[in-house]
């Protein structure tokens, strides 16, 4: 049998309406001390709020929306346990939608959700749909996370990809090379094109002319890695370095290096990007900038709150930091080596959503 208010209130010795409002009506005046008491003693008899009740009184669900476009991939899963781990500090839950990377299943889903008592939507890697009418209608808060298509809009949280290409180049020059080529991803695709800007800022930076002949577009896979560093192989002079904008590309790098007869890192050095757990368990393990996915996850379960509380407005795009994790294909000393494990992702822009400790 759930416990009832009247039992609290006759365990702790107060009144119905009082326990009632310390339990659920945070902003009513109660005595702190009398809150504390009517809370501990609920606490003690293992009462759960009933949210169907409390969302008829407060138009608030504490659900949320998640659209994916494809939960398979390797990026969403951390992602989505960033906001969840967030949103369980608050009491929140969230529901999860595959839209299989098609605008009408996104579409669907959204009138889905907008029709449903959910507080708010997170897309996660989905942004076909970025500047839809009905759910600008429909007045529900909503955050981008990871969002791989289009220009820079309000309400997302991405990683940092600019930075995160400057690290990767300005790691290698530090390790003296000059003749840095990269591989970089589709064209058209927002990290693509701004690891692309990093990369030459980075150049620029160190005094490095830039040389068109040491790029390569790719398709983020590794047959595309491969091909691409096969066609930087027949440059003379070929590349001392190589920057691969994914993971699954620096391991094709890395295999047609070897297939051409030449060593990882001693004749040409390989830096990729996203830190795949599989970077750590091929030879030579691979040195990679992080995606920093948790944290985008969190980030972006922080906004919405924020907005659920606050109400819906437009919000910057924030960028989150990743890091370097040097291993061996980079040639660096071992004495350098980033422990495994550290989270040191940062935000370059962080909003605090304080939490209400009468909750």
């Amino acid at each position: 049998m759930p416990v009832t208010l009247e039992a609290i209130a006759k365990a702790a010795g107060f009144s119905v309406s009082t326990v009632s409002r310390a339990l659920t009506n945070p902003d009513y005046p109660v005595n702190p001390a009398t809150r504390q008491r009517i809370q501990e003693v609920a606490r003690a008899m293992g009462y759960k709020p009933n949210l169907a009740a409390r969302s008829l009184r407060t138009d608030q669900t504490n659900t949320i929306g998640i659209i994916a476009d494809d939960i398979l991939s390797p990026f969403v899963p951390p992602i989505i346990r960033g906001i969840q781990d967030y949103l369980k500090q608050y009491d929140y839950l969230s529901l999860i939608v595959n839209s299989d990377w098609d605008p009408d299943i996104e579409q669907d889903a959204i009138n889905a959700l907008i029709s449903r008592p959910v507080d708010g939507i997170i897309f996660v890697e989905s942004s076909h749909l970025a500047r839809n009418e009905s759910l600008q209608q429909s007045g529900k808060p909503y955050i981008f996370a990871h969002r791989l298509f289009g220009s820079t809009i309000q309400n997302s949280v991405v990683p940092d990809d600019h930075y995160g290409a400057t690290l990767a180049v300005r790691h290698l020059v530090s390790l003296g090379h000059r003749r840095i080529a990269i591989i970089n991803g589709r064209e058209g695709w927002h990290s693509a094109e701004r690891r692309y800007e990093g990369y030459q800022a980075e150049l620029k930076a160190q005094g490095i002319e830039f040389d068109p002949a040491l790029v390569q577009w790719g398709d983020w896979e590794y047959e595309g890695g491969y091909n691409a560093a096969r066609a930087l192989l027949d440059i003379s002079p070929r590349p001392t370095a190589i920057f691969a904008a994914n993971d699954l590309m620096a391991l094709g790098t890395v295999c047609a290096i070897q297939d051409a007869g030449l060593r990882v890192p001693q004749d040409i050095a390989v830096v990729g990007y996203d830190n795949r757990e599989f970077t750590r368990i091929v030879r030579p393990k691979i040195t990679t900038v992080s995606m920093p996915v948790y944290e985008m996850g969190r980030t972006a379960a922080e906004l919405l709150l924020k907005q659920i509380a606050e109400g819906r407005q437009a919000l910057d795009e924030i960028k989150i930091k990743g890091q370097l994790f040097i291993r061996e294909t980079c040639g660096a000393d071992p004495s350098q080596q980033t422990p495994e494990g550290v989270d040191m992702a940062t935000v370059t822009r962080r909003v605090l959503l304080r939490k209400d400790p009468d909750r």
